[in-house]
Order: structure tokens, then C-alpha cells, then sequence
């Protein structure tokens, strides 16, 4: 495998329903983990993109999370339906989805 372009590391973090902070994982990030490794397959774009489950990033009631290196880009609150617009303008196109950028109070 060459080194990626791009790595992709999807907050898979779950946590008690109780717990104050929530986790992705409660609010579907095992979808848009999914949906990352079946848009990797689709595009073929394994020696371009590294897709990567991860722990907690931080904004949790912000989730689901999804950071993005080198630029070290974190997008909040995505959802399978976002996965395609972020391959095709962040991932290929190298600009970032704007719309789903983690506030500035958080990252």
C-alpha cells in the first residue's frame, strides 16, 4: 500500500445512553463509517484515501464526527447522505465541505 493522500478517521466512540457527553455511535457513525469504506470501494481509491474507525474526537454532542489529515479538517454532524459531496469536493477536489466544518468554538 503507497501512502494516501488524504486519511479519514470516523469517530466510532460509544458511550452508556446516561452519559452526558452522548457518542457518535449513538447517532449513527457506524453509517457514515460504512458508507466511507463503500464510497472508497466504489471509486477504487484505495492508494489515494485511508479510511480509519476512531475514538472519540471531541465534539461529541456534535457528532457524528469525522476528521480529515493532513488538513486536520473536522466536519460535525454528518450523515451517509454527506459522504459522496465530501469524496468528490474535500477527498478528490482537496475543498473542504464547508456546510459540515466543526465550529470554530470547538476545533
Amino acid at each position: 500500500m503507497s501512502k494516501p493522500q488524504r486519511h479519514v478517521f470516523v469517530c466510532n466512540q460509544n458511550r452508556p445512553a446516561e452519559h452526558p457527553r452522548g457518542s457518535c455511535a449513538a447517532k449513527g457513525s457506524s453509517a457514515v463509517l460504512q458508507a466511507f469504506w463503500a464510497e472508497l470501494q466504489k471509486r477504487q481509491a484505495y492508494e489515494k484515501i485511508a479510511v480509519t474507525y476512531s475514538g472519540c474526537l471531541g465534539p461529541c454532542e456534535k457528532g457524528p464526527n469525522v476528521l480529515v489529515y493532513p488538513e486536520a479538517v473536522l466536519y460535525s454532524g454528518v450523515a451517509p447522505s454527506d459522504v459522496e459531496e465530501i469524496f468528490n469536493s474535500h477527498l478528490e477536489g482537496g475543498t473542504p465541505v464547508a456546510r459540515l466544518l466543526a465550529p470554530a468554538t470547538v476545533w
